[in-house]
């Protein structure tokens, strides 16, 4: 194991380690390292930053919304696709294709459909009385659409965990609920989701450890705006570090995502076990 050990160690100490030494100096631009020491006077500066702040919220907000629905969106259509009917194995293939488009290229895909002028999304809403809307122009409408173009892309990621996890549920006991005279949504409510607790609490905390690191959608579809309005901390850490240059005090706030990161994550491994050992 240690050629993998060493990998690791490279791929992943050293950048936190070289990221936690610069949040506590001044950077010099001419080395691109550390220099002088100045304590915890970076996370100071951050700290009392009304645009840090503003940008965790965003954060806090995208999460609040995406991640429920993406895990709730996500089984819901393992549960449909993984029933009894004809085309289902070509409608488990299609969910796939969100998956494998780049990031970037969905974003600019999403800004076409969503675009106000002649975009499909707002075509299609007109056709039942609504809109046009200017879902980048207005800033509700914008983190909407940021939350749309994410759950486009990661649900099929969360289906192919929950179709997996609905085929490996012992048969069995599903057999005896059919013979006992359980409908559909008894099944379902009863034996079904109590079974997948452990499932959907794991899925959860995977997807959250990716959503937490969004970027490249905001980017690429919104680039924070309309104002600050989808600023999320991952671009604002960026925009500080690599158009205001001001590395030092964007190090202090990628330490700081991360002890939150590294916090929320084993609270909620903590009520993942915990619900494991209810159900």
């Amino acid at each position: 194991m240690m050629p993998s050990i060493v990998l690791l160690l490279v791929t992943l100490a050293y950048p936190i380690f070289y990221t936690i030494d610069i949040s506590f100096s001044t950077f010099d631009l001419s080395t691109f390292g550390a220099d002088e020491w100045v304590g915890w006077a970076n996370y100071e500066d951050v700290l009392n930053d009304y645009r840090f702040w503003d940008a965790l919220k965003v954060t806090l907000v995208y999460l609040v919304f995406a991640l429920p629905l993406q895990v709730a969106l996500g089984f819901a259509i393992a549960f449909l696709i993984n029933a009894e009917w004809g085309g289902r194995g070509m409608v488990r293939a299609l969910f796939i294709i969100p998956m494998v488009v780049a990031p970037v290229v969905a974003g600019g895909i999403w800004r076409m459909i969503l675009d106000p002028l002649w975009g499909l999304m707002n075509y299609a809403l007109q056709g039942i009385g609504i809109g046009p809307l200017d879902w980048f122009g207005d800033a509700n409408l914008a983190m909407a659409a940021v939350i749309i173009i994410d759950t486009w892309r990661w649900t099929p990621f969360i289906v192919l965990i929950a179709t997996a996890a609905l085929l490996a549920l012992p048969k069995d006991v599903f057999e005896a609920a059919k013979i006992d005279g359980a409908n559909w949504w008894s099944t379902l409510w009863s034996i079904a989701l109590p079974l997948l607790i452990p499932i959907i609490t794991a899925t959860f905390v995977i997807r959250w450890l990716g959503a937490v690191k969004m970027f490249d959608i905001v980017l690429a579809a919104t680039y924070g705006g309309p104002g600050k309005a989808t600023n999320v901390l991952n671009l604002f850490i960026y925009e500080e570090a690599f158009r205001s240059l001001r590395f030092a005090e964007s190090s202090a706030m990628a330490v700081i995502v991360l002890v939150l990161t590294m916090v929320l994550t084993g609270i909620f491994l903590y009520g993942s076990r915990k619900l494991e050992e209810r159900f």
